[in-house]
């Protein structure tokens, strides 16, 4: 390879390209160079392009275009080269480059492509002229699309403006048609409007109707239960009176026939107590001796009167309940906060207990306790101790009016005591006969032991 042809010096390698090679010449040097690849040694390839010797045309113009444009353009040897290579390949071509007359009838790419790898005298002008052919080819190619382009805009513009002239009568006809047709739904939406407010107007007035109807018919039914109601509690008023009667019928006897043995059993007892305390023998008695007066060696007035004892003395609480069948009624709170009112509730009541329950072992008394159970929220759970009764009042029932009730229960002349400190408790059983005692006296009964 040498730098001349023909002993004349390379004018054309003083020539510089004062612009970038457009993309289609490009490309053709690029296909040039892949093709003078293959007949060249490694030896005489850049050192760069060495790693694609062994590449196939193709691949070698795809992958390694940049780095063989950038070689041809640096390495003017490997240009040359390449330029041989060309001669060898296009015989005709490069003869007609070298002599300044490129072939008419050849692709001005080719041209401008082998004019950059031989580097002919004016080989600059070849590109350039190379290069504005085919960018006035490519004006005339875009013009020439451009035009046909249009040609066929316009055809689509004509065919659309007719289709569209087409398709405007249609729709003008349907538009025609739907407002004939929609005229004429007016025309029954209107009938049926006045149909459906006649029909709501008739509707209106059948639920009135039928609402003044259902009216009636619940009051009547509400007189009816109303009625009904009161006849059934007149019935059960009547069935309880009946059945009332019949069972004072079936018990009034048996419980007169108690309260008369209660009574009966009550003067036996005082009598034989009587008997006892007397010591007298029943057929000693005289008249006379029933007559008031002072024997010698009997005890005057003044000495009975000596022997008196105290209304608030707990002996007088033991003399009553000495008394033959004597019933001790207690008022539970109120003895329990006289004596001890600091204690809670729960503990007053079984204190009292316990010593109601000695009293009643020790004296033989019947023994009843009552506690107000006006506000208690639940039964009291409580174990009555043995001789004791204990009762709770009901609700809306106090505990003084319970005492009174037990009270009037007993039979008239039985011993009855009642053991509190309230004057309207103590005035009421003492109408009914019994015998009221202060709650002190008998705590100080418990205190005595």
């Amino acid at each position: 390879m040498v730098e001349t042809r023909g002993g004349e010096p390379d004018d054309g390698a003083a020539e510089v390209l004062d612009r970038p090679l457009p993309d289609g010449v490009r490309r053709r040097v690029v296909q040039i160079v892949a093709d003078a690849f293959g007949r060249l040694t490694v030896a005489e390839l850049p050192a760069q392009l060495r790693q694609y010797a062994r590449f196939a045309p193709n691949r070698r113009a795809k992958f390694a275009g940049n780095a063989m444009a950038a070689a041809l353009e640096g390495d003017t040897l490997f240009r040359q080269r390449v330029g041989e290579k060309f001669r060898e390949a296009e015989p005709e071509l490069s003869g007609a480059l070298d002599s300044g007359s490129p072939p008419p009838a050849a692709d001005p790419l080719d041209v401008a492509a082998a004019a950059y790898v031989l580097r002919p005298p004016g080989w600059v002008k070849l590109v350039t002229a190379a290069g504005e052919e085919v960018q006035r080819a490519h004006a005339e190619r875009a013009g020439e699309e451009s035009r046909a382009e249009l040609e066929r805009l316009r055809a689509e513009l004509a065919a659309a403006r007719e289709l569209t002239r087409a398709e405007t009568e249609r729709l003008r006809a349907e538009l025609d048609s739907a407002r004939k047709e929609t005229e004429a739904l007016h025309r029954k939406l209107r009938a049926a409007l006045s149909d459906v407010k006649r029909g709501e107007a008739a509707l209106r007035k059948a639920r009135a109707e039928a609402e003044a109807v259902r009216a009636e018919g619940q009051t009547q039914v509400s007189a009816a239960e109303s009625e009904t109601r009161r006849l059934k509690a007149r019935l059960a008023e009547a069935e309880s009176a009946l059945e009332a009667t019949r069972k004072a019928a079936r018990e009034g006897r048996s419980v007169e026939d108690m309260r008369v043995r209660l009574l009966l059993d009550t003067v036996l007892d005082a009598a034989q107590g009587l008997r006892r305390e007397l010591a007298l023998p029943p057929v000693s008695v005289r008249p006379a001796e029933t007559v008031d007066a002072v024997e010698p060696g009997r005890m005057t007035p003044k000495d009975i009167a000596a022997r008196a004892l105290s209304e608030h003395d707990p002996a007088i609480l033991d003399q009553l309940l000495e008394l033959p069948q004597a019933h001790l009624v207690v008022d539970g709170y109120n003895v329990t906060k006289t004596g001890y009112p600091q204690m809670p509730l729960e503990k007053q009541r079984l204190r009292l207990l316990g010593q109601l329950s000695q009293l009643a072992a020790q004296t033989g008394a019947e023994v009843t306790c009552v506690f107000d159970g006006a506000e208690l929220v639940a039964p009291v759970l409580l174990a009555p101790p043995r001789g004791v009764r204990v009762l709770f009042s009901k609700p809306g029932v106090t505990a003084d009016e319970l005492i009174r009730q037990l009270v009037r229960a007993e039979p008239p002349g039985r011993p009855v005591i009642v053991a509190s400190t309230d004057r309207e408790v103590a005035d009421g059983v003492a109408k009914a006969g019994a015998r009221p005692v202060a709650s002190a006296m008998l705590l100080k009964r418990f205190s005595r032991g």
